[in-house]
């Protein structure tokens, strides 16, 4: 262990030591006066997690900040609480600045920061994706830091998470807005699809690395798969996609799946340019998805609408009226998004035509 470690752990031990008597004298005002003692979530991991009081200052750090970053800030609490995330490609989010304009001004950490950097700003709550738990959620642990575990891969944990912020951010009554929203547009998708009219769809996820280009599927247990599954679609890939990750697909494999409709995901790239692309080459060109003008660019903006984001609603909105376009002609999904962004962010029309429109791709 590193001298820099050690001092950087005696210093956070003094805070601790510190804020622990400050703690108690906070803890008995508060519980003399309002009978309260304290906060109690439980995580993406089933654990009980009892905090003195609602935190002040939050940290999001590790792998995929965003996702939980973008969900606290669906919370009007947020930019006062959240006090740092983690940068992703040189900056934390290119969405939040445009909702909060101290975003910039916070002390973000650095990409992959470990426990000695994150220990220095004192938070009173950190919150990460489960599967940082061993690399980055352990030392803090050790630390006595409290650490709180979000998943969002699915939308029942989803739902589950958004909870545990809004308790977090002692906000419950913003989760039932959320999740008012969010139920009435699952709910119309369901009512909009049958079990027996399924069509044969494929989500495939483009990647290139130099000359190298892969076409992979989702597991069956992540987002993509739900949305297609929930939106009226049959999942051709769900036996090869039986790995805890993404898995590697041959064109003769997705030549023999030949799906009535295909999505395609552009990891670091433009789905426009890729669909267009795909469209005039002769091997694509023999699909039934081709020849039926059913292959897709799935939208984007900053991020995808395919992820374990907020935005995964609209993804799931799109699917259906791609896999269904007959049954959701009332759809229409610029609309969609306008309703979205406002009631999600308190972005109103001219901020989402200023900022979300100009990097809109896919096939609205």
């Amino acid at each position: 262990m590193s001298k820099k470690f050690m001092l950087v752990v005696f210093t956070v031990l003094i805070i601790a030591i510190s804020a622990c008597g400050l703690q108690t004298e906070n803890e008995e005002g508060v519980q003399d006066s309002q009978g309260l003692e304290g906060i109690q979530v439980t995580d993406a991991l089933g654990r009980e997690i009892v905090l003195p009081d609602l935190p002040q200052r939050i940290v999001v750090p590790g792998k995929g900040t965003w996702m939980p970053g973008h969900v606290f800030y669906m919370f009007p609490e947020a930019s006062e609480r959240v006090l740092a995330m983690e940068e992703r490609k040189g900056s934390v989010s290119d969405f939040l600045p445009l909702i909060d304009p101290s975003f910039d001004m916070k002390p973000h950490l650095e990409y992959g920061a470990a426990a000695e950097q994150i220990a220095p700003l004192n938070p009173d709550a950190i919150v990460m994706k489960s599967y940082m738990a061993e690399t980055l959620g352990e030392p803090l642990e050790l630390l006595e830091f409290p650490v709180i575990y979000v998943d969002l891969e699915t939308p029942e944990q989803f739902f589950h998470d958004l909870a545990t912020i809004g308790q977090l951010l002692g906000n419950e009554e913003r989760v039932a807005e959320i999740e008012e929203y969010y139920q009435a547009r699952i709910a119309r998708v369901k009512q909009g699809v049958n079990a027996t009219d399924r069509p044969r769809v494929l989500v495939l996820q483009h990647s290139s690395t130099g000359e190298e280009v892969a076409f992979e599927v989702p597991p069956t247990t992540y987002m993509q798969t739900i949305q297609v599954e929930t939106a009226g679609g049959t999942p051709v890939w769900s036996e090869a996609a039986q790995s805890g990750g993404w898995t590697v697909v041959s064109l003769e494999q997705i030549a023999a799946w030949n799906p009535d409709i295909i999505f395609i995901i552009a990891f670091r790239g433009d789905p426009d340019a890729l669909v267009e692309e795909l469209k005039a080459d002769p091997t694509w060109q023999s699909l039934q998805a081709v020849q039926n003008e059913s292959l897709f660019a799935f939208p984007l903006d900053h991020y995808g609408w395919d992820l374990p984001d907020p935005r995964w609603i609209l993804g799931l909105t799109w699917v259906a009226t791609k896999i269904h376009p007959e049954r959701f002609t009332e759809v229409d999904m610029m609309q969609e998004m306008y309703e979205f962004f406002d009631q999600m962010y308190g972005m109103d029309r001219a901020a989402v035509e200023n900022h979300i429109l100009p990097v809109l791709k896919g096939d609205l």
